[in-house]
This record gives structure tokens, sequence and C-alpha cells, in this order.
């Protein structure tokens, strides 16, 4: 169903030929969606400091939140968390120094969580064309004006489309690609939507592609935009423009899995990879315009297979974890793209995600430990590290303008978004 809103009350991959398959650019400097303005982790446009003062990196601000694991978006001097308190779902605006609020937009909220106990927005907001999307965990997509709050329009995507909540709701964030917003829906014949970004209509509906936790990212195949999936089952390529979908190889398994981490592409290769036995996959790219395909170059349970964090690449080698955070502990790992091999692995780590700046990596781990380290193939080299809480701290975080954003707690005690500096 869409709901056109109106005035609402607010609350002050290596860029080459077109033979290659590329990651596509977005917004330089920002960090306007899930994993950074690329959606692969990498920040643009910023100098970390090499060392932290003995207390850590100096907080400048704090702010209250509800339930949820949504990261932060940020853009310009706005920061826009997404959480859940009581039965709304808020979206709000903060300014970036000051952790001030300028709006709050809130929604109905009515998720009601099966498994965990935490039954807030799972999915980063993605800001745009002066607009804030917002997809909350039963399947609900919302629009709202950047600079106001105004609601501008919103959609019952899984009632629509008689698409089931999974494990833990909603937990793709939608993309925008070719001028248009698609979402992995997972409803019979409308797998994979494509929206009107400005009105939220239906402009077409296709697959039956299972949902899955993990969010598309942005690819250049043919000589056009394109949006490169990973769903409950299935790796697929879906061309906005037409509304086709193509499987480029099955990834997946049946049972109590999860695929959560984002594709990554650099250089006409793509990197997949998720737990519970389904393990990862390094593939080569043929972008050709009639019939793009997927080369798997090696594949394995043993290297780098993620629970929910998605690495980054950098020059040629991937940086994560390997393992789960509910069995066992999951270890921090360095390996080499082409091969696979393993070149250094850091047991006992935990989930961690992972932001890079140049040659240096911010870490953020799901238990509150923050480091600073080089991106380093030959051994972990750690700079600087940093209890910012003992709890949970899932969510992405965002860096823009030398601030780093964390996200910490959960449940119905809500948690924080720490504003931390960590800039030259």
């Amino acid at each position: 169903m869409l709901r056109r809103c109106g005035q609402t009350m607010v609350v002050p991959l290596l860029a080459c030929g077109f033979p290659l398959l590329v990651a596509a650019s977005t917004w330089a400097g920002d960090w306007p969606q899930i994993l950074g303005p690329d959606r692969n982790g990498k920040a643009t446009g910023e100098k970390l400091a090499s060392a932290w003062p003995a207390g850590g990196p100096k907080q400048l601000w704090s702010h209250k939140l509800g339930s949820g694991y949504a990261g932060p978006a940020v853009v310009g001097e706005r920061v826009i968390v997404f959480h859940r308190a009581g039965d709304s779902e808020t979206v709000e605006a903060l300014d970036a120094k000051s952790g001030k609020p300028l709006w709050k937009a809130s929604f109905a909220a009515t998720y009601v969580s099966r498994i965990d106990p935490d039954d807030g927005p799972r999915c980063v907001p993605l800001v745009a064309d002066n607009r804030v999307y917002v997809f909350g965990p039963a399947g609900d997509l919302r629009c709202a004006s950047l600079t106001s709050g105004e609601k501008i329009w919103e959609r019952e995507l899984f009632a629509d489309y008689s698409a089931a909540d999974g494990y833990f709701g909603a937990g793709s964030t939608p993309i925008l690609v070719g001028g248009k917003l698609l979402v992995n829906v997972g409803g019979r014949g409308a797998g994979i939507v494509a929206l009107d970004p400005a009105s939220g209509k239906t402009l077409w509906k296709g697959t039956d592609e299972n949902a899955s936790y993990s969010s598309p990212a942005a690819v250049s195949a043919g000589g056009k935009q394109q949006a490169l999936f990973i769903t409950r089952y299935n790796c697929v390529l879906a061309d906005p423009s037409s509304g086709a979908v193509k499987t480029l190889f099955a990834f997946g398994e049946r049972g109590p899995t999860v695929n959560a981490a984002t594709p990554l592409v650099s250089g006409g290769k793509l990197f997949v990879t998720a737990s519970y036995g389904v393990g990862a996959r390094y593939a080569s790219l043929d972008a050709g315009p009639n019939a793009p395909s997927a080369k798997s170059i090696w594949a394995n349970d043993d290297t780098l297979s993620s629970q929910y964090a998605t690495p980054v690449e950098h020059k040629g080698f991937l940086y994560g974890t390997h393992g789960r955070e509910d069995v066992g502990v999951a270890e921090l790992r360095c390996v080499e793209a082409a091969t696979g091999k393993v070149r250094w692995s850091k047991a006992g780590y935990g989930v961690a995600n992972l932001i890079l700046v140049d040659d240096m990596l911010l870490i953020v781990g799901a238990r509150g430990r923050m480091a600073l380290a080089k991106a380093n193939p030959a051994k972990y080299e750690e700079l600087a590290s940093h209890e910012l809480v003992q709890g949970v701290s899932r969510a992405l975080p965002a860096l823009a303008a030398g601030r780093l954003y964390v996200r910490t707690g959960s449940g119905e005690q809500g948690g924080q978004l720490h504003c931390l500096a960590v800039g030259e």
C-alpha cells in the first residue's frame, strides 16, 4: 500500500573498459548509506590521526537511542539515525558537530521479534537527493525530507507482496541505482521490487528471490548501472531499467542460515561471504552486455566466512572476521584475494566491523572494543585500542569529517550514538 504523506509536525573496482564489472561511485566525502559512499567500507577524503590519547579518542557528544541495530548515515552536517521507542519507529537528524537534534519524524512500529529480543530497525538509512529512506523490520519503507523531516511517502512492502519477515525482520538496506530504488522484498513474483524514489510507486517487480540480510551493491555492467544482490539463496544481477534479473550463481543454504555481508566488487572481481556452512567465494566477472557471468576462482568455508560483517579490500587483500558471534570466537584475518590464502589471523578477536582509510583500518568490535591498525598483509599491526563500552556494538559505524559515529546497545534498554574525534 502506498501512502503519500502531507505536512507533519517535526521536532526541533577499477574504472576501465566495459568488459569489467566495477563498483559504481556515488557520493564522495559523506557517509550517505550503508558501508559508506560506495558500499564497500572505504572512506573518501579522510585522514586519520596515527595515535589515540591514553583514554581513547575524544568523545565529542553522545545521543540516546531506542532499540535497533541500524547504523547512522552522515550527509553534510546532518547525522541521520533510525531507532524504535515503544510503538514508534523514529528517524532523526542530529547536528554533526554538537549532536543537537534538528528534526524528528515518527512512524507506527508493528514488528514483533520472534528470535532476537531487539525489535528495532536493522537497516542503515539511505540519503540521496535531499531525501532520507528508512526500511523498518516489518518491511515498511518510508521517505522523508532531509532538510525538514517532513514525511513524503511510505510503503508497506512486506504486506503488499505477502513477504515473510524471516528470522530477524527486514534487514537488507535498499539501494538507489539507475534512478530507481531497489529492494529485496522476498515476495512471490516480487523478490526484487523497483520503486520511484520520488513517489514510492512500484515501477517493476520480479523473481521469487527470498529476502536476505545482505544489502545490494551498485555496479556497472554492459555499459549501464545495475545492482548486485545476495538474496537468500543466490547471487543475482538486477537491471533497474528493464527489470531483468540474472542469477550469477547459487549462494546460501537452507535451514537456520543467514546471508548478511554485502558483496564486494573490485577490479572485475567479486567477493561474497557468509557463515553457517555457506562459506566464501571469489569470482571473476564478465560484464558483457548480453550474458554477464561469474567464474569462480576459489570457494571454501575455511578462509573468510563472515557471519554478518562485511570485509574491506585493499591492494589485493581482504580484511575481515572469520566465524560467528554465537558459536566460538571469530578471528580477525587478512586474506590474499587472488588465492584465498590466509596471510595472518588474530585468534579470539570476535566479530568486528571495519572502515578503511588510506592504509589504515578503523575496527569496531561487536562487544565495544575499538582499534586502529595498519592495513598490513604481513602482520596484524595495531596502533591503538580503546574499550568504548562493555556490551553490544553490532551496528555499522560511520566516518565523516574526521568524526567516527558508533552506535552501542540494543533491546528495551536502547543505546547511545557516540561521536568520536579520530581525524588528524
